[in-house]
């Protein structure tokens, strides 16, 4: 089940949607077309990148590369660092009233292999998008730092 989960079923789900700190990580896949992966999630409907929180002594290294391929079938070969998620912006509300917090690093992987495929319970399709064809349910935590992702690889 998960670090996370696991916490928030022994504080009682019913009772607590208490906001808690989630530490995250997540991949931004670059295609040679300077596209950008991203996932529609089963959730909320909603479009972001590949990413989860992190297990117990893991790094967000790890959690970046294993979420990266639960949910999209691809393999990191190298990671790059791009920024930190912190702060208000970064609450988030789920579905079943779940309260988070996220601090979480985030990815750039140009290099990898594998073939796409998704993690049905989480993603309902993923696609390769440009900075000037996202789609526009993007998830408004996510919609920032994907614009700052493109701005970044413009300046490439």
């Amino acid at each position: 089940m998960g670090y996370f989960l696991d916490l928030r079923k022994e504080l009682g789900q019913e009772r607590c949607h208490r906001p808690l700190i989630m530490a995250g990580a997540g991949i931004l896949f670059v295609n040679d077309k300077n596209e950008i992966l991203l996932q529609k999630r089963a959730d909320n409907g909603f479009w972001g990148w590949p990413g989860g929180s992190l297990e117990l002594g893991e790094s967000f290294e790890e959690a970046a590369i294993r979420e990266a391929q639960e949910e999209s079938g691809l393999i990191c070969d190298e990671i790059e660092f791009f920024c930190l998620e912190s702060g208000k912006d970064t609450h988030y509300i789920y579905p079943n009233g779940d309260e988070i917090y996220v601090a979480g690093a985030v990815f750039f992987c140009r290099k990898y292999h594998g073939e796409m495929k998704i993690q049905e319970d989480e993603v309902i399709e993923q696609e390769f998008f440009s900075e000037d064809n996202l789609p526009q349910d993007l998830d408004p935590m996510n919609e920032p730092l994907i614009r700052r992702a493109f701005a970044a690889l413009n300046k490439r």
